[in-house]
């Protein structure tokens, strides 16, 4: 099977022929690009010479096997298949799973192996065709590597059985390649991201190697076609290496793949503009020898590079290898079924024979399939498939599906006082430069650990005080090449979460910060990840994960200027709907308060963590000693901004975000001038999750009371959707005691203010709330209507205001000044 084609041109007589061979073969040829021939130059030559017979021979015997073994767990109901004839009773009565890409998978862990022997590597598998699970399970049960995890898949016949009869059934593994699967890093349910996430998993480990296996239909996705450009934030001096190996089988689900149609001439030409090396392995008779001289090659490529790197202290743009494995799709299936192929197209995709257990023809068919594979060659006496095969796997502590970088290699961080960074009680600063300077001491205190990944937004939000005590890791920079940043800028979302997810979940901590608007575009990676960690701390046998640590900036609140495209707070409600204990929110009000939170968060295990802050300047609240109880509480009166400290309140005022929080105690201060009799007791929520009654760190019904009061209205002020608020409260309070006002999905080009005003949350709107709701205060109630109305007029005035000068009034961010005013 070739990748270029016999058809000279593009008439359309030729393209009628193209159409008719097509129609009429398996995995049809792509039509030529009519690219110069030069490019072919691009190609790689492969040296099979070195790769002996027996070498063959042993991979090609593990490929039967694993496929033997796939197809097994696929269709049988008991047992594997020995000879004879199969019963309507031997066939599962629910056939499930995925089989075409499974055999490709087999090629490319026979190999691994093989190398992994021969240069005695490190080196772990990610699967990017995730529904490939049966060859995944297959290859680890053949290595043994699924039982010293699961006692019932011990490497005996019993352990045999039981993986067949219960594959994709209640109690057994599901039939893509998830948390639960030994080896495994990375969820294959969506596709998109391995690449990404193997990136990100050698990153800090300069002996790893991760073999990526890239399915063609998932190359078609946003997320895996920016990936290819990963390798280039990869420094060789201090990082493992990624073999991508693009298995080309032609086919998506129903329809041939965007690189299956390519030929030879365009694959070489677009990734050798990526900047690899290309190798093509053509499914020949000798491709599994040409794909051993493949493997060979690119880990002496890799081996190259690092010693130029690490020994020769070479500052070279390097050319990292790559493969192109094109094999049919479902190889080894039938042929035809009813004179429709199957092998070598999309027919083959996921259950080539779905009424096997029913249909006598495809029974008997299903029989030849698995006869195919010789198994008497590498079944023993016991029915276990070791002959020819076992002497080839590699050592225990040398397989994939037992990397403990895959399962057990938390590192904790080095977690310094943030004290020393703490500013002035009063001073009026950017929250997010403040966090900068701790956050550079931290990357500087765990510089094999902790890693920034970011869009190209650092800068934009005040964290750029990092790049004083570390650089940014572009390799194709001259100026930053060889550096050991710690900083990952690309201008992907996506990429950064594959970064992140491969970089944690092989023991480390990442942060990542950004635009809190262009958070959401990263979610269903953030869901699938949310899932992969749930799963992996119930399973007895997995560690510890490190945090993932979200930092939104550039809030809706200050993105009056970039408009109504950049203003969205969902990624917040996004991170409510995990399960309780794995995800927490936080609200810094003030510099003090965010530092304690990073701190805090940078101790954490086992999370997801959203710290939402505004990198503009602000007062700081509280001091360094008030912020870190303040924090520790999760929610507290705030007493300098309250009616003799809270006491005896007439309404409780809630602040829940930075800006926002600015909003209630400058009404605060406003009602203690205009309206002294009433009593209000102020409010700071930091951790949101502290609402809820499910969450670990929520309070109890008693504790909530005492700060909420039983009796008095509640009025909440939240940077979010108002629906945040009412579902994390809606079993703690009667509902006609609270009111709550949010981001309205309101907002343009404007002011600061106005996107206050235009989603009522502005220190007026609180100001009115309170009134409102305090009328059983009788010298409010004597006042309520004068003041109501005074507040809404003022707002008037200010629109008119901003209108004519294009900007708040100058005294819209004074310092709230409670001298005088409130009992400390």
């Amino acid at each position: 099977m070739s990748g270029t084609s016999d058809i000279p041109n593009s008439t359309p007589e030729a393209l009628e022929k193209q159409v008719e061979i097509a129609e009429k073969q398996s995995f049809p040829p792509s039509m030529p690009s009519r690219l110069p021939e030069e490019v072919s130059c691009l190609h790689v030559p492969l040296d099979t010479s070195k790769v002996s017979d027996e070498e063959v021979a042993a991979v090609d015997r593990f490929q039967r096997a694993c496929d033997y073994l796939a197809c097994s767990l696929i269709f049988l109901a008991k047992d594997i298949y020995r000879g004879g004839d199969l019963e309507e009773d031997d066939v599962k009565t629910r056939l499930l799973g995925h089989w075409g890409t499974c055999p490709g998978l087999s090629i490319a862990y026979s190999h691994c192996n093989r190398i992994i022997n021969k240069y005695d590597l490190d080196m772990i598998f990610v699967v990017g065709p995730g529904h490939g699970a049966p060859a995944v399970l297959g290859a680890l049960f053949l290595e043994d590597s699924l039982g010293p995890f699961y006692p019932q898949y011990q490497f005996t016949r019993e352990g045999l059985k039981n993986l067949i009869s219960t594959f994709s059934l209640p109690g057994g593994f599901p039939s893509h390649v998830n948390a639960e699967c030994p080896g495994s890093i990375h969820e294959g349910g969506e596709l998109g991201y391995s690449l990404s996430v193997s990136y990100g998993a050698v990153q800090d480990k300069p002996d790893l190697i991760v073999t990526c296996v890239v399915g063609d239909g998932e190359a078609e996705s946003g997320p895996l076609a920016g990936s290819w450009q990963t390798h280039k934030f990869l420094d060789p001096a201090e990082s493992g290496a990624v073999i991508p190996i693009l298995s080309l089988n032609g086919y998506k689900i129903s329809e041939r793949t965007i690189y299956g149609c390519m030929d030879d001439l365009e694959l070489l030409a677009l990734f050798s503009g990526f900047g690899y090396q290309v190798a093509i392995v053509n499914y020949t008779s000798e491709y599994n020898r040409e794909m051993a001289a493949a493997m060979d090659w690119a880990v002496e490529t890799i081996k190259d590079i690092q010693h130029r790197a690490r020994v020769k202290r070479e500052l070279i743009k390097p050319r990292w290898p790559m493969i192109i494995l094109r094999s049919p799709k479902g190889k080894g299936c039938p042929k035809t079924l009813n004179g429709t192929f199957l092998e070598g197209t999309y027919h083959a995709h996921q259950v080539p024979l779905k009424l096997a257990r029913t249909d006598g023809t495809q029974r008997k068919m299903l029989k030849d399939w698995l006869s195919s594979y010789r198994f008497d060659d590498f079944l023993d006496e016991e029915g276990l498939p070791t002959k020819g095969i076992r002497e080839y796997i590699p050592r225990a502590s040398k397989r994939m599906g037992q990397r403990p970088e895959t399962y057990n290699s938390y590192h904790r961080l080095n977690v310094t006082d943030w004290k020393k960074f703490g500013v002035t009680k009063g001073e009026k600063t950017s929250a997010t430069h403040v966090v900068g300077n701790y956050l550079g001491e931290l990357l500087r205190e765990n510089d094999t650990t902790l890693r920034i990944f970011s869009p190209d937004e650092l800068e934009s939000n005040k964290l750029d005080a990092v790049l004083k005590y570390t650089d940014r890791t572009m390799q194709t920079d001259p100026t930053l090449m060889a550096k050991g940043g710690r900083v990952t800028e690309v201008l992907s979302e996506h990429i950064c979460q594959g970064l992140m997810q491969g970089y944690t979940l092989t023991g480390r901590t990442a942060i990542f910060p950004s635009y809190e608007a262009f958070m959401t575009i990263v979610v269903s990676m953030l869901i699938q990840y949310s899932k992969f960690i749930k799963m992996g701390l119930e399973l007895p046998w997995h560690g510890k994960f490190g945090s993932l640590n979200y930092v939104t900036s550039s809030t809706w609140a200050r993105q009056e200027h970039n408009g109504y495209s950049h203003q969205s707070p969902r990624f917040i409600t996004t991170m409510l709907s995990f399960k309780p204990g794995i995800s927490r929110v936080y609200f810094p009000a003030d510099a003090n308060c965010f530092l304690s939170t990073m701190a805090r968060c940078m101790r954490s295990e086992n999370t997801i963590n959203l710290m939402v802050s505004s990198k503009n300047p602000q007062p700081s609240y509280l001091s360094i000693e008030e912020a870190e109880a303040h924090c520790t509480a999760g929610a507290s009166v705030w007493k300098f901004c309250s009616t003799d400290n809270g006491l005896n309140p007439d309404v409780v005022l809630v602040g829940i975000g930075n800006e926002i929080m600015f909003e209630v105690v400058k009404a605060a201060e406003m009602l203690a001038n205009d309206i002294p009799s009433l009593r209000v007791r102020v409010v700071n929520v930091t951790d949101l999750m502290s609402l809820s009654s499910m969450h670990p760190h929520g309070m109890t019904q008693l504790e909530f009371d005492s700060l909420f009061t039983t009796n008095r209205h509640v009025h909440v002020n939240y940077h979010g959707y108002v629906m945040d608020i009412k579902s994390l409260l809606f079993d703690r309070i009667e509902p006609t005691r609270i009111t709550v006002n949010g981001y309205q999905e309101e907002g343009t080009t404007t002011t600061p203010f106005t996107m206050m005003m235009v989603n009522n949350t502005s220190r007026y709107d609180v100001a009115r709330a309170a009134l409102q709701h305090s009328i059983h205060n009788p010298y409010v109630a004597v006042n309520c209507h004068n003041l109501s109305s005074n507040y809404s007029h003022k707002l008037d005035e200010i629109k008119e205001y901003v209108f004519k000068y294009k900007d708040d009034p100058p005294e819209t961010y004074d310092v709230p000044d409670f001298k005088d005013k409130r009992t400390i």
